[in-house]
């Protein structure tokens, strides 16, 4: 599955400039310099890496989706090893000299099969005074603003800093420091050091606390079925609302959680016309299992459509600024999460 990939990190603007943001603090708070090496695990397309060799930092990506790797070293001429990475990996990169001031890690945990494996590896490569930033979707915002649609197949972990936290100390890192992020509907980012180089900072046992009131509470999870079962009912029913005013729908996002969420409620080409997308990747294909058209999103200016389902809620700012065309003469937005509402 990860060997020809088709998400692409730089066709968003606020994902590039949120790498740009920890890049530039990073390269400042641990001095790094000619002599350092920051390391991406799942680097994508050097969308994050970038910045750090802009400023003469040493960068090296690790990007197991082949096609994507080629892009990353013909435009933007960064160094990237095309496999997964793990203990082997690590090792070879030490024996051959390589050692991580930064190891960066964003939104590939979840998606990992050997967690164990990636976090020794992260343990073997990372240098003695080295930091580990690992990014993730928070289960605690999954569960509270009901983003079901981020459970799906390419994820097999949904992390809690309670469980992250124990994964990291079973090899011998301590996740010393963490913050939330609004990104992606709510992410945790962590800070990970050697065990016994920093003292765990206040913000993590704060967290930890306020975890330990719901992590393991089954009614907690309970509640979210219950409210993504309302959410079915109430999108559902306003969809088949304009349809009967012979409203035209098209769809924002050829993403994974849109096909969680379109497959999953049942709405498909009897409700919807077709998908846009900026990704020119996508463009051309079809949505699975609902067989929708996937376009660029000029389509929406061309064919002028009622209304929109934005399926890449996560994004919505960016989206809505950019369709602002598309607003200005009439075009609505229906954002299903965290609430639904028309915008």
């Amino acid at each position: 599955m990860f060997r020809d990939y088709a998400y692409f990190s730089s066709f968003s603007d606020t994902m590039v400039q949120h790498a740009k943001c920890i890049a530039d603090r990073l390269a400042e708070k641990e001095s790094l310099d000619d002599r350092s090496l920051v390391v991406e695990v799942a680097s994508n397309d050097g969308y994050l890496l970038q910045w750090y060799q802009k400023v003469g930092v040493p960068v090296l990506g690790i990007e197991p989706a082949r096609n994507i790797a080629k892009v990353a070293e013909a435009e933007k001429g960064i160094r990237t090893i095309s496999e997964f990475f793990g203990r082997e990996l690590a090792t070879q990169l030490v024996a051959a000299g390589e050692q991580a001031n930064v190891i960066h890690a964003n939104n590939v945990l979840a998606h990992v099969p050997d967690l164990n494996g990636v976090v020794a590896g992260f343990k073997i490569l990372l240098k003695p005074d080295g930091v580990v930033v690992v990014e993730a979707p928070y289960l605690g915002e999954l569960i509270e603003h009901t983003e079901f649609d981020t459970i799906y197949h390419e994820h097999l972990c949904y992390f809690s800093l309670t469980a992250l936290n124990l994964l990291f100390q079973r090899h011998d890192l301590t996740i010393v420091d963490v913050e939330r992020l609004p990104i992606h509907g709510g992410s945790v980012r962590i800070f990970a050091r050697h065990s016994g180089t920093c003292a765990v900072g206040e913000n993590v046992l704060n967290m930890l606390a306020e975890e330990s009131q719901w992590v393991f509470s089954l009614p907690h999870y309970k509640k979210f079925e219950q409210r993504v079962e309302k959410l079915r009912s109430d999108l559902v029913s306003l969809l088949q609302q304009l349809k009967s005013k012979d409203q035209r729908i098209a769809v924002y996002g050829a993403s994974a959680k849109g096909s969680t969420l379109l497959n999953y409620f049942g709405i498909g080409a009897e409700t919807l016309e077709y998908v846009v997308d900026r990704s020119t990747v996508k463009q051309g294909r079809y949505t699975p299992g609902t067989q929708l058209k996937i376009h660029d999103p000029e389509m929406l200016l061309k064919d002028r459509p009622d209304y929109c389902l934005l399926l890449t809620w996560n994004f919505v700012d960016e989206i809505l600024a950019q369709q602002k065309d598309y607003r200005d003469q009439g075009g609505k937005f229906i954002i299903p999460i965290p609430q639904l509402r028309v915008a």
